[in-house]
């Protein structure tokens, strides 16, 4: 452990050495004694900085002994000591910070930032590059797909293989769906006429009521539906890219692919669950060599630290057993705990010894977890100690430096039979009181530079904390798509659907969300791509960057353009004025399209680099700026290894981001909790596409709230988030038209998503409707002629046609559909209720209210959180609709017998609507009730209450009756046989 009392290198954080002689410590400048190491000093004499950076005293240069092709491996060791010991950790996190602010505004003996010096040199070395044809110096580091048209030309047959395929949906099965949804949507159209022009005047408000919310559904079944037109299946070839990519005996030409792992209280979210998920991630079948995994810690908390290091040591046992034995999945706590014959397809001899022992490995160290999660559920009063006695940076959450820690790597730890692991980075980003920090959005676009600086893998696949790699070949299931030439030209991002552990058989409330990964998504793929999700995406860094994609809308050609009475030169005029409009289109944020780079000529180019255009859009970092002009990633040359880490810490400090286009353009996109669909929504703008992959076996597993109050309060969280996107200027509605590059039907999905949680309103007062009916002895329907009852008839049967011709093609079960359809209604009139007014009040008034859920009660038992009890507001309104709705079938059956056989017609109509309401809250009403039937007493009171005086009101006041039409005794609805 480095001593507190030795000075440390004003640019990389070292300590500064001794002298060559060993008499003192190494002194640059002897005038100022400046302190800066002898590997800083040499990298600033060789980028020609000659003075001393404070007093601007020249250099002697007899103090540097190593050159130039000698510094660089050194300066590779000294990083690498830097970071593998995890021991330093409180070091880095304690000086780093103080670095990066010094670096930052250091000035040269010109007077000018000394990254501007930087991005100079790494502008001449482009140039010359440019001029002498030189090679990459850091060949290595570049993945193999900017070499794919030398492969195409080159004569093995595997390199114009096709790596993916399109299945398309038999024309048996998606021919009739879409027959029948233009038969419905005439059908709607015919309905409608007849219920707007037979109003019922007894009743014209009821009347009135129904037909403005039957509009309104039926809008949402358009939006919904259409974008389902044309559903498509693929698969991949993973055999055929292991032989483009991975020949014997070379190494492998895989591209690099960065993981994004998210967490932020470890006691909200065990540490056990994310060491899973991080262990999955180390397991991966994939070259280590190209594999970097960063969990982001936003809490700042010593206990993820500190879990983290057990976890970096116990890989270096589970990550060989799994390669050995070729086990799924690789977190070890789900393949320990699976129900399955462990031993099948396993032959070798000593798999169930080594299992065995592997398993014991595991239970030891969760136990020294748990030992961890135990000791931080007290803090101490002066806060947590790093075993050096240091503070822990992080003891406020709120306000600390950033820190960064490097476990394993590359040139770290090796696993026990000492084979090279992945690089695992913990990061925390700087944060300080009066900062704006987006949360998790702002947490991922930290990651992105941190690992733009550090790896710079052209690919990022970002993982919730809870969500692990089911499938150890996921990553070469994306690649199938990003590293074909004929198919990852305009991709930005490839999402796999979301699988979950832990659910009940019955799904009781449609938590696998089925209908949606396994129909709307199909769909979408079909179009543009699916929208994304959150996490299991594996996204292409440029995409992040702001960038348009390669493949730009086609221009006309100059004969269709051009006329008799233009002159010659129109065509290439309209071709220049058609590239300006499209470089200062807002949908494109991008600087400048990659493609085009080579195009510029030297003004131009000084431009691109220049304060107006980069500093304003990535912010104070050269090293940064050179990595995002990197297309197929890599580390920049003018990297410096020996400041990674300070420009690491620099580039995730609070005010990196100030007056910058993060969150605006570039990154995750700010302005709403579902920053997912934003960011996704930005992409397709722009004119990127994604795919939807679907392997055999599901890519990632994670959890879900299975019990009723978590899974409204997640559901209310979305819905807020569509909420917050719809009364923004990223409204899908009105943002992104100029482009032209959003499908029609693709805008129509992101409508959907934006407008559902406002079906709450007219779906709470059509399911307050039966009740009213029944206890007013109204109807919202006339009397029906033969004609309408066809009309009626027709309408029912195509619902259910539609369904079943769904699940034909979707292989989705009717189960699944109906469990869907009923949570539409339950999140319906419960939490999207609560979150568009929750919404309004956050986007409009600035009030920030926050439903919060408390547990109650569980049991120990399989599924027992399914029973879980909790109290939450939004349980008030789907009770209260239950208790009037029964309170309505009990009061339409006594009336019916007290006035005879006469009144049990029109009660049929009535009844059966009230039940459709019942069932679809059934699930509900089940998990109110608990195993034992337990209710919050709050919730049964309240509902009681509210159904109770409604009920008396509107018999008191009976507003949908007119005063001269008392004598009406008899029900409105019959059917005129």
């Amino acid at each position: 452990m480095m001593h507190a009392e030795t000075p440390l290198c004003n640019t990389c954080g070292e300590q500064i050495g001794f002298a060559s002689d060993g008499n003192g410590l190494f002194v640059a400048c002897h005038e100022c004694n400046f302190p800066i190491c002898k590997s800083c000093l040499e990298y600033e004499i060789n980028e020609g900085h000659n003075a001393c950076i404070q007093c601007s005293t020249p250099y002697d240069v007899s103090l540097t002994t190593v050159g130039v092709a000698e510094k660089e491996p050194i300066a590779r060791n000294t990083m690498a000591g830097h970071l593998s010991n995890s021991q330093d950790a409180g070091l880095h996190a304690r000086t780093v910070s103080t670095v990066s602010t010094v670096d930052s505004d250091m000035i040269d003996e010109g007077g000018n930032p000394i990254w501007k010096n930087r991005v100079e040199s790494w502008k001449d070395k482009k140039n010359k590059k440019k001029k002498g044809g030189g090679k990459v110096a850091k060949e290595v580091q570049v993945p193999a797909d900017q070499h794919i048209e030398e492969k195409q030309q080159s004569a093995d047959p595997n390199a114009m293989q096709p790596l993916s395929q399109i299945i398309p949906i038999p024309k048996s099965q998606i021919t009739p769906y879409r027959i029948v949804i233009i038969l419905r949507l005439i059908i709607l159209g015919l309905f409608f006429h007849y219920r707007i022009t037979n109003p019922v005047e007894s009743s014209y408000g009821l009347w009135l009521t129904s037909v403005i919310c039957e509009i309104w559904f039926a809008i949402s079944w358009v939006l919904d539906q259409f974008p389902k037109w044309s559903p498509i299946n693929r698969i991949t070839f993973t055999d055929e890219l292991s032989a483009r990519y991975e020949r014997e005996g070379e190494p492998s030409e895989l591209a690099a692919v960065d993981f994004f792992v998210s967490t932020v209280d470890p006691l909200k979210e065990p540490p056990l669950i994310t060491a899973n998920t991080v262990l999955s991630i180390l397991a991966v079948d994939y070259p280590v060599e190209k594999v970097s995994c960063y969990v982001s810690d936003d809490g700042a908390a010593m206990l993820t630290f500190e879990s983290l290091v057990e976890t970096s040591e116990f890989a270096r046992k589970w990550v060989p057993f799994c390669k050995r034995f070729s086990i799924e999945p690789r977190a070890p706590e789900f393949y320990f705990s699976q129900k399955i014959d462990y031993l099948k397809d396993k032959v070798q001899p000593s798999f169930v010894k080594e299992r065995r022992a592997m398993k014991r490995e595991y239970e030891e160290y969760k136990v020294r977890v748990n030992a961890l999660v135990a000791k931080a559920q007290k803090t101490p009063e002066e806060g947590w100690t790093m075993q050096d006695g240091t503070p822990w940076p992080g003891n406020n959450p709120r306000d600390h430096p950033g820190m960064i820690q490097v476990f394993l790597g590359h040139s770290g730890a090796h696993d026990i039979e000492g084979n090279e692991l992945p690089r695992l980075v913990y990061v925390s980003r700087e944060k300080r009181p009066g900062y704006q920090h987006h949360k998790k959005a702002g947490a991922e676009n930290a990651l992105v530079r941190v690992s733009a600086v550090l790896t710079n893998a052209p690919y990022i696949l970002n993982l919730d904390c809870d969500h692990y790699l089911n499938n150890s070949k996921a990553v070469r299931e994306a690649m199938c798509f990003l590293m074909d030439p004929q198919v990852s030209r305009d991709v930005c991002y490839i999402q796999f659907p979301q699988r979950f552990d832990g659910i009940d058989r019955s799904d009781r409330y449609a938590n696998r969300n089925t209908v949606f990964f396994d129909v709307n998504m199909k769909g979408l793929d079909g179009i543009q791509g699916p929208v994304y999700v959150g996490t299991g995406c594996v996204f292409y860094r440029q995409a992040l960057y702001g960038y348009g994609p390669q493949s730009l809308p086609t221009l006309p050609s100059p004969s269709s353009s051009s006329s008799c009475c233009c002159g010659p030169k129109k065509p290439k005029k309209d071709l220049e004025e058609f590239k300006r409009d499209a470089r200062r289109d807002d949908l494109n944020a991008a600087i400048f399209n990659l493609k085009e780079i080579e195009s510029y000529d030297d003004y131009e180019r000084s431009l691109l680099i220049s304060q107006m255009s980069f500093e304003k859009t990535f912010g104070m970092s050269s090293v940064f700026i050179e990595s995002t002009l990197m297309e197929n990633g890599g580390l920049a040359e003018s990297a410096n290894p020996a400041t990674m880490i300070n420009e690491a810490i620099h580039v995730i400090s609070c005010g990196y981001e100030e007056k910058t286009a993060w969150g605006k353009e570039i990154g995750w996109i700010y302005g709403s909790v579902t920053e997912d669909i934003l960011t996704g929504f930005k992409m397709h703008c722009r004119g990127w596409r994604s795919i939807y992959c679907m392997p055999v076996r599901p890519a990632f597993k994670g959890s879900a709230p299975i019990n009723l109050s978590d899974r409204l309060h997640q559901v209310l969280r979305w819905a807020l988030g569509s909420v917050e996107i719809f009364l923004s200027r990223h409204c899908p509605l009105w943002y992104g038209w100029g482009g032209g590059r959003l499908k029609l039907l693709q805008r129509l999905a992101y409508i959907n998503t934006i407008v559902y949680p406002f079906t709450s309103l007219p779906l709470v007062a059509y399911c307050t409707l039966p009740a009213i009916c029944l206890l007013t002895g109204k109807f919202i329907i006339p009397t029906l002629s033969n004609l309408a009852a066809v009309w009626f008839l027709c309408l029912f049967v195509s619902i259910i046609t539609t369904s079943v011709l769904e699940i034909r093609w979707s292989g989705v079960s009717i189960e699944e559909l109906w469990r869907n359809e009923q949570f539409w209604v339950i999140g319906g009139v419960s939490a999207h209720l609560f979150a568009v007014f929750q919404g309004f009040l956050k986007m409009l008034a600035g009030v920030d209210t926050n439903f919060t859920v408390t547990a109650k009660a569980a049991d120990d038992q399989e599924f027992g959180e399914l029973y879980m009890i909790k109290w939450t507001t939004v349980l008030i309104p789907p009770t209260t609709l239950l208790v009037l709705n029964l309170v309505g079938v009990v009061a339409g059956f006594s009336d019916a017998l007290n006035k005879g056989y006469e009144a049990w017609g029109p009660l049929f109509g009535k009844v059966f609507f009230a039940f459709w309401v019942i069932l679809h809250l059934y699930p509900f009403l089940k998990g109110l009730m608990g195993r034992q039937n337990r209710t919050p007493t709050i919730v049964v009171l309240w509902s009681v209450l509210l159904a109770s005086v409604f009920s008396l009101v509107w018999v008191k006041i009976d507003p949908f009756v007119s005063k001269g039409d008392s004598s009406l005794t008899q029900g409105c609805i019959a059917i005129d046989c």
